[in-house]
């Protein structure tokens, strides 16, 4: 069945001027559509805004660093069981980084929720960061202000802090924080640097790696008590070695500095970013799956009010058929204007559909996470508008382009 340009603007030539001659039915038809597929790109929109702000705050972690803990980020199995493991000690981090020679850094850390005030003004439940200056080098931030800690610092328990960027903007409003000082806890601390804004605390999850303090870790001792109960240890693989191959010889030296036997089993996590990660893209595949799901069911609605009308279309409109036959119309001809119809209805719907969805998602943007359509929800989600139009279009097409020339003159 071949049809020529003659016939397909012919085909969409009739097929507008139906949809003008029944703008009103045209428009409820598309609401269907219009509801499916703003369900699926704003679905989709979300979906691709929380992966990045999700990648944006664990970036931090660092993709070539592994972190030695008491317990996995991702529990499975026994709570207990990780619970009553013996915690990673400073003493522990000092032997590991003798006997891992190769690595980069080994940075221990802990952490704790204070208060934090400056003058007048007082922020809740602040994260305080006890880390040393290596934290610079298993991490990608720097300073954006001021410097960072020194091994200085670390060694003489200074109470020096590095301060946040969210930090900066709250607690300093149109003050210089350099050189101030601030309450943490019941300590004085003086600030010495601010960070570059590094984004994070997402919708879904994920630190605020703006709203942090850092200060010594021997000071974070000194200051907010015993540590032991709560230390990772950061360990940055070399350059030149795989980090799956770098894992083995970190749980080796770890079992060597705890006396395991072989028959032992690690009394300590070995964790990473691609866990996280991993366990992120499992979370949001089923999300993907379940928001697909419940639009899809919509765009199905709609399809279906899209067939209904064709065939009310195919049968107020049987004399024209009749008549467009009679005088040399092939089936072809007949079966193109019907599908060129449905598809401009299911397509004007994702239009629509479409142009709400950026809407939507610049509100998602503006109070929730940074959110974006890109060029390829909006082929998707056009593409799914147009192969709706065909579907929903083709059986009461097909009907149409077999009526009988003769009985369809008759027809009243």
């Amino acid at each position: 069945m071949r049809i020529n340009r003659q016939e397909v603007a012919e085909a969409l030539r009739i097929a507008f001027g139906a949809l003008r001659a029944n703008a009103a039915r045209g428009v409820l038809t598309t609401l269907g559509i219009i509801i499916g597929v703003l369900g699926v790109v704003t679905t989709m929109t979300a979906v691709n805004g929380l992966a990045n702000s999700f990648k944006e705050s664990v970036s931090a972690l660092g993709s070539d660093v592994v972190y030695v803990s008491r317990m996995p980020w991702i529990i499975r199995g026994n709570f207990f069981e990780f619970r009553n493991r013996p915690a990673v000690s400073l003493r522990e981090a000092e032997r590991l980084e003798r006997q891992l020679a190769r690595a980069v850094a080994v940075n221990p850390s802990t952490s704790t929720q204070r208060s934090l005030k400056y003058a007048s003004k007082t922020l809740e439940n602040v994260n305080v960061l006890g880390t040393t200056e290596r934290q610079m080098l298993v991490s990608s931030a720097v300073p954006d202000a001021g410097r960072f800690l020194s091994a200085s610092d670390v060694q003489a328990q200074r109470a020096v802090a590095v301060i946040g960027d969210t930090i900066r903007e709250r607690l300093f409003e149109g003050v210089d924080p350099l050189n101030k000082e601030i309450r943490v806890g019941r300590r004085t601390f003086r600030v010495i640097g601010v960070m570059e804004k590094q984004g994070g605390g997402s919708f879904f999850g994920g630190p605020d790696l703006d709203s942090q303090v850092f200060v010594p870790i021997t000071t974070f001792a000194r200051a907010f008590g015993a540590i032991d109960r709560n230390i990772d240890i950061a360990v940055k693989a070399p350059p030149s070695m795989p980090l799956e191959d770098f894992e083995y010889e970190v749980v080796g030296e770890m079992r060597k500095i705890r006396k395991l036997s072989p028959l032992e089993r690690d009394d300590f996590s070995l964790n990473k970013m691609d866990s996280l990660v991993q366990m992120f893209n499992s979370v949001m595949g089923v999300v993907l799956l379940i928001g697909i799901v419940i639009t899809g069911i919509s765009l199905f609605v709609g399809g279906v009010g899209v067939m209904n009308i064709m065939f009310v279309s195919v049968t107020e409109r049987t004399r024209e058929i009749g008549v467009r036959k009679a005088i040399g119309a092939r089936r072809g001809a007949i079966l193109t204007q019907f599908l060129f119809e449905s598809s401009i209805i299911c397509l004007i719907g994702g239009l629509v559909g479409m142009m709400l969805a950026i809407g939507v998602a610049e509100i998602i943007d503006r109070m929730l996470m940074p959110a974006s359509v890109s060029p390829g929800i909006v082929i998707v989600a056009l593409a799914v508008s147009i192969a709706v139009g065909v579907i929903s279009g083709i059986v009461p097409a097909w009907r149409a382009s077999r009526l009988d020339p003769i009985e369809s003159l008759r027809y009243e």
